[in-house]
């Protein structure tokens, strides 16, 4: 979609399944179906508002909104700013909300843990709650913030503690997207994990130029499971994994 961009497409969407590998629960089936679409001219908190007016149109509901900085998140529940903190005190607020893990290292790692176990259960009680501003390790495709570097214009929609949606102010330069997705790799290799191919065909139609635009993944799947009051996603499924 992004070479259709820089291609000159203009606005885009797809519906389309999507993969991932090993993920298996209540909430996850490794074939989903997934809405994604770009706008240009947007920045990522022009298209949250879009996203909350489509999700409120598609649930048949006028839900309200609240948009919550990622740090803020944090510093109100936990009392640290997740971009400075010690990685043990990170360790100590997990075990002390009784969370095992082993194997953590990295500051990403344990945010990670506690945001979705500590943290995202809350989020979006009777509400769209958008999350905004991640730490910049945490979206390589999304353009740094310009008043703060250590973050990234990235957001993440959260309904009844569930995450719908993800979403980027596009990054729009090739040669820092390249060495993005290198330093990824040697990140992913280091925790013994097989590296992933570089796109350079993004990477080149990146060159010839992309237009200043915000991108989303809305899952449909999830949405239609909160829509029906499903408690898992097999129930809003033709064929989960596992039937045949």
């Amino acid at each position: 979609m992004k070479r259709l961009l820089a291609a000159g497409s203009g606005d885009i969407f797809q519906v389309a399944h999507a993969f991932r590998q090993g993920e298996r629960g209540p909430r996850h089936n490794p074939e989903f179906t997934l809405l994604e679409w770009y706008r240009t001219g947007f920045d990522h908190h022009r298209l949250m508002e879009e996203v909350a007016e489509l999700v409120n149109e598609l649930l048949g509901a006028a839900l309200p909104v609240e948009k919550v900085a990622y740090r803020a998140l944090f510093r109100d529940r936990f009392g640290w700013d997740p971009l400075e903190a010690e990685v043990e005190e990170m360790a100590a607020t997990a075990a002390g909300l009784g969370l095992e893990a082993e194997g953590l290292e990295t500051r990403d790692q344990w945010l990670d843990l506690l945001m979705g176990l500590a943290l995202e259960p809350g989020l979006g009680r009777g509400c769209l709650t958008f999350v905004h501003d991640y730490p910049a390790s945490q979206a390589s495709l999304a353009r740094l913030c310009p008043a703060d570097s250590r973050l990234a214009c990235r957001f993440e929609l959260y309904l009844e503690g569930m995450e719908l949606a993800n979403g980027f102010h596009e990054l729009t330069d090739a040669d820092e997207q390249l060495v993005r997705f290198e330093a990824d790799n040697r990140v992913r290799q280091a925790r013994g994990q097989e590296p992933l191919p570089v796109d350079h065909r993004l990477i080149e139609a990146l060159r010839r130029g992309l237009p200043d635009c915000a991108g989303v993944a809305l899952g449909l799947d999830r949405l239609l499971m909160l829509k029906r009051r499903a408690g898992a996603i097999d129930e809003v499924l033709s064929f989960p994994l596992g039937q045949a």
